[in-house]
């Protein structure tokens, strides 16, 4: 398998993004990758961790697409970038199965949609990043900010391009799907969320579970939860940063006292567990789900490790299986209309 790594455009990169590369080629035999972007510096970095190896090819890509660029301009003037020259080679070379970038969002989303295409039947992508529940399992949230403004239908298709990649890349056969929605009854909610609850809970393809209020994200109860992306991010962010402010709350509150320390001290594992758990860079990136080819997009400022998971991320799910069942199930939904 072949997989395609932007390694340009993120917090950390080059660095990061090569270091990623080179762990995941330590975890799949047989995978191998082309990293766009800057070659001396790319192979700078190569040569900093001592891979010579076979496995890695690198294409020349001296321009960077960063957040300030407008993603229309930066498609159209950039062409020589790492992410656009990523993009094209996703598009044209029937051997690259998927796309790993922590570059900007937005260009990669304008990219993705103008030049790879869509499955068909699906109206706009949508990002589906995996959090950590407290019963030691993961929920996705679909969509965390690819489309702000959606219609009952797009959730519906969420719906079904989520369950196909929990079942694909985390082997959920039957995944839990919830709508994220201000109760959990049925009757909640605005216009949009009604219309929604009556196409998920008559869509035999997925496994509806009701509403979800956003108190439940990590609660263990579900696997998936749709929603537009506005909501979805706020959602992701303010469970994040609760979750990073309570960890340092913690701390604060250990060192406080020496007694404290003390009790800290016996639980030194258990704490170190569970910041380990809650850390997104263990968990990958946002998949753009819905593209006829697989991009995963990283965090910003994602380090080696969260570039390696990203890659595992693109390599689990590549193949056309995932694709295919969407597909199936969007064909299925034509038929019943």
């Amino acid at each position: 398998m072949k997989i395609i790594v932007d390694c340009f455009g993120g917090d950390k990169s080059p660095a990061a993004n090569v270091e990623g590369a080179v762990l995941a080629l330590k975890e799949h035999d047989d995978l191998t990758l082309v990293l766009t972007g800057d070659e001396k510096r790319i192979q700078a970095e190569l040569d900093r961790l001592g891979y010579h190896g076979d496995r890695i090819g690198i294409v020349h890509a001296p321009e960077v697409i960063t957040g300030e660029d407008k993603p229309t301009d930066a498609i159209r003037l950039k062409k020589e970038s790492s992410m656009i020259k990523a993009i094209s080679m996703l598009r044209t070379e029937k051997d690259i199965a998927a796309l790993v970038s922590t570059g900007a969002t937005g260009s990669l989303i304008a990219a993705a949609t103008l030049r790879i295409g869509r499955i068909r039947g699906i109206r706009r992508p949508a990002f589906c990043p995996i959090l950590p529940t407290m019963t030691g399992d993961i929920v996705g949230v679909c969509d965390s900010g690819a489309n702000v403004d959606v219609t009952a239908e797009m959730l519906l298709h969420q719906a079904i391009i989520g369950s196909a990649y929990l079942k694909y890349a985390y082997g959920k056969d039957n995944p839990r799907v919830a709508l994220l929605n201000i109760g959990t009854e049925s009757e909640k909610g605005d216009n949009l969320r009604k219309e929604a609850y009556g196409l998920l809970k008559n869509c035999g393809s997925i496994n509806f579970v009701g509403n979800m209020e956003s108190r439940d994200l990590l609660s263990g109860k579900y696997d998936l939860v749709v929603c537009d992306g506005f909501s979805g991010n706020v959602l992701c962010k303010a469970t994040e940063g609760t979750a990073m402010e309570l960890l340092k709350k913690l701390k604060e509150q250990i060192y406080s006292k020496k007694k404290y320390q003390l009790g800290a001290l016996l639980q030194k594992q258990m704490f170190a567990d569970f910041k380990d758990m809650m850390n997104y860079q263990n968990y990958g990136g946002s998949v753009l789900l819905g593209c006829e080819k697989t991009i995963v997009k990283g965090h910003g400022s994602s380090n080696a490790t969260a570039v390696k998971v990203c890659i595992g991320q693109a390599y689990r799910m590549s193949g056309g299986a995932m694709n295919d069942e969407i597909q199936a199930a969007l064909n299925a939904l034509d038929r019943e209309e």
